[in-house]
């Protein structure tokens, strides 16, 4: 009879490859903007509980009032609270920021794969309208398209949306002339398949990883769109607020009255700040070259 002890099956040997969530979570400076992103969208849900006044009710005894106990961030030259205009700006900002991001990405998801798949002539016909639509001056389309059809939320997202496609396009179709020669599309092809079937099931999501980057960045790019043209009058119009035309209303009092632009400008600065910082965690965790 054997006496020896069972053998225990040896371990594996660790290997030094994480996976790119593990990468993110190790990353601290896209830890903390998913914090801050966090933050802002639970603000923004919650802006008509937090607010402490209505966002366009007047207080006329408290005109360019300074911070303090009653106005924790003072009041504009109606008397309106900035906090509470501050807050309910967040919703609308953010609702265009990423609208306006969803209606870029299925643009350029559309139009990059297309392009990248088919290639010859659809490609140089697709490729050559995205080289147009980046000639053209995003203020010059938003202002031909607010005269045709006056300015309102919604035009305002598909504006900037249909002019900030072309990147992700750009992008999508570098992924799907990599792809479209691997087996496993070679093989989606022998079996039958149709291009659309392909391009859907078997080429996007191997996109993905490309297709997140660019949607958190263009965010950042689509709130400062907006908040640009809203300073200039172009966007979203009162009493409806917004932090771009917040710091409007508060451009002639800045030797006077400074809170009025800062803390809606402070919240840009953070906002796209956060989208950035997310975007390069995603690319730095999902790039092959890096093991950690």
């Amino acid at each position: 009879m054997d006496s020896r002890a069972p053998s225990t099956p040896e371990r594996q040997p660790r290997t030094g490859r994480r996976g790119p969530w593990h990468r993110f979570a190790r990353n601290p400076r896209a830890l903390a903007g998913a914090a801050l992103l966090a933050a802002f969208f639970g603000v923004a849900l919650a802006a008509p509980r937090l607010a402490p006044y209505p966002a366009d009710a007047p207080h006329l005894l408290a005109t360019l009032h300074p911070p303090d106990r009653a106005y924790l961030l003072g009041t504009d030259n109606l008397g309106r609270d900035i906090l509470s205009r501050v807050l309910a700006a967040s919703r609308v900002t953010l609702a265009i920021g990423i609208l306006s991001m969803l209606v870029s990405l299925v643009a350029g998801i559309l139009i990059g794969a297309l392009a990248g798949y088919a290639g010859g002539q659809v490609d140089a016909a697709l490729m050559r309208l995205t080289d147009v639509v980046l000639a053209v001056p995003v203020f010059f389309l938003t202002v031909a398209f607010l005269a045709l059809f006056g300015p309102s939320i919604p035009g305002l997202i598909c504006i900037i949306g249909l002019t900030a496609w072309p990147p992700t396009a750009r992008l999508v179709r570098a992924e799907v002339l990599a792809l479209r020669h691997r087996d496993f599309v070679s093989a989606a092809t022998a079996v039958g398949a149709s291009g659309g079937r392909i391009i859907v099931r078997h080429l996007l999501p191997n996109v993905v990883a490309v297709i997140a980057i660019s949607a958190t960045l263009r965010v950042g790019l689509a709130i400062l769109t907006e908040a640009g043209l809203s300073f200039l009058g172009l966007g979203v119009q009162p009493p409806a607020p917004s932090w771009g035309n917040i710091i409007a209303d508060g451009r002639a009092y800045l030797g006077i009255a400074w809170w009025v632009s800062c803390f809606p400008g402070l919240c840009i600065f953070l906002a796209v700040m956060a989208f950035n910082l997310v975007g390069d965690g995603l690319r730095d965790a999902f790039d092959p070259r890096l093991v950690v």
